[in-house]
């Protein structure tokens, strides 16, 4: 707290009337926008999954990933302690602002393929760069099947009830 000399007190008028105001000067700690403070990074990952969830919300993707891959991925899902794969058939690539993401799709028979890919290319573009502020800048699909509508669906029912 400052003190007011009695020489102040005589040579500003207004003063008598009210209380001396301090000022401080304030000090900024760590300089800038705190926004700017520190790096943040985001795993390959995060972006699969994301990527992942977007692509299977599309109509007319039966799956995603391989055969292949299905198949090792339901006899995982089978294990105990086996976790479901959510990012299967999705592979990402991130960069400090930037991201390029491979899918591998199965789309049902009777869907126009291109109109699917298109659909899911729009889909996982806008998903990756909403939830992770990452420029998407490639989403290469390749449809590896088509869902055919007899086939037998990839985990059929447990036999034990």
């Amino acid at each position: 707290m400052t003190e007011m000399t009695e020489r102040d007190r005589t040579t500003s008028p207004e003063s008598a009337t009210e209380p001396p105001v301090q000022t401080r000067k304030a000090t900024k700690r760590g300089g800038g926008d705190p926004a700017t403070r520190g790096r943040t990074t985001i795993a390959d990952g995060v972006v699969e999954k994301i990527a992942a969830l977007a692509a299977r919300d599309v109509v007319g993707v039966h799956a995603l990933g391989s055969g292949l891959a299905r198949t090792f991925g339901a006899v995982r899902d089978r294990v105990p302690g086996g976790t479901k794969s959510v990012t299967r058939g999705v592979k990402a690539e991130v960069g400090e602002v930037q991201t390029a993401l491979d899918l591998e799709i199965v789309v049902e028979y009777g869907m126009p393929i291109a109109d699917v890919a298109r659909a899911v290319r729009e889909n996982v573009i806008a998903a990756v760069e909403r939830m992770t502020g990452l420029e998407v800048v490639e989403v290469n699909i390749a449809v590896s099947d088509v869902k055919l509508p007899e086939e037998e669906e990839e985990e059929p029912e447990p036999r034990i009830q």
